[in-house]
């Protein structure tokens, strides 16, 4: 595994595009300007191959944040 994050799913404004932008840009910049689609952890294993775990609320994603944590901590 290379990278893992997560992010925010938000619109761009240009037809029915969406782009990732991180949960300190959202929870400090973004709020109530952006039109936020849902939420998501990214893994990036190697150069090409990535995954994405997508979520309808910041909940979801929170929870099974914490459930992973958990678990790597044994």
């Amino acid at each position: 595994m290379t990278q893992l994050y997560p992010a925010a799913i938000i619109k761009t404004g240009y037809e029915d595009e969406t782009t990732q932008v991180s949960l300190e840009w959202l929870d400090v910049e973004g709020k109530e300007k952006v039109e936020i689609v849902g939420y998501g952890i990214f893994v990036y294993i190697g150069e090409n191959e990535k995954h994405s775990f997508i979520y309808n609320t910041r909940e979801e994603m929170d929870n099974l944040a914490a459930s992973i944590a958990a678990q790597l901590k044994g």
